[in-house]
């Protein structure tokens, strides 16, 4: 089984929530930072609200904070993202080898489903797991246990690929096989990534 990510692994996303978090901290006087990347970057929208309010010393609620991001990001996700070269390929290519593919994502439902849907992405899905309602982040092994459990396969039969170190990391430690996806915006990963995946990509133009 085939276990993609979303966000700067199938689709180019990842530059909309830079622009959004340097706007956001831009309003209430605060850099963007290395620091504060860490803290939200492929996180379940509720813990990344959490840190943003205790880094920025907020009044807002956690639902005030979401709810301006969703407006910030607005109708991006069904407007302007951009597949990422060679997905739609490599994805047609392991639909002909009959591969079960799925989508472990952070992103918001609604986002994720106006993405695959916009872009095409969809049909070659036969589920899509939120960390959000399964309230795990991608960094814990145990959401790729849980995932394989669900579908009925062995951790040792799954292929996982993702732009997060964090995420490929817990893949690996979880008994995945693990492809590492090059991202513009998480480049400065690409030293621990090549050391901690089996393999890593610049393109899913390499997999064809």
């Amino acid at each position: 089984m085939l276990i993609f990510d979303m966000d700067g692994t199938l689709i180019d996303s990842n530059g909309i929530w830079r622009g959004v978090d340097e706007a956001f901290l831009a309003n209430r006087g605060y850099p963007y930072t290395e620091e504060y990347c860490a803290g939200v970057a492929h996180t379940i929208f509720p813990l990344a609200a959490e840190f943003t309010k205790r880094y920025c010393h907020l009044s807002e609620s956690i639902e005030d904070i979401m709810a301006e991001w969703m407006n910030m990001a607005g109708d991006m996700y069904a407007t302007k993202v951009p597949v990422k070269s060679g997905v739609m390929d490599y994805l047609e290519k392991c639909r002909a080898k009959g591969e079960t593919m799925i989508v472990l994502t952070s992103s918001v439902p609604s986002h994720c489903h106006a993405a695959l849907n916009k872009l095409g992405l969809m049909p070659y899905f036969s589920r899509i797991f939120f960390a959000h309602d399964l309230n795990m982040e991608k960094s814990n092994p145990e959401i790729y246990h849980i995932v394989a459990e669900e579908m009925g396969v062995k951790e040792k039969d799954c292929t996982f690929y993702d732009d997060s170190i964090e995420a490929c990391r817990a893949a690996k430690k979880a008994g995945l096989t693990v492809i590492g996806v090059h991202d513009s915006v998480f480049f400065q990963a690409e030293k621990e990534m090549r050391e901690i995946c089996d393999q890593y990509i610049l393109s899913f133009e390499e997999l064809l």
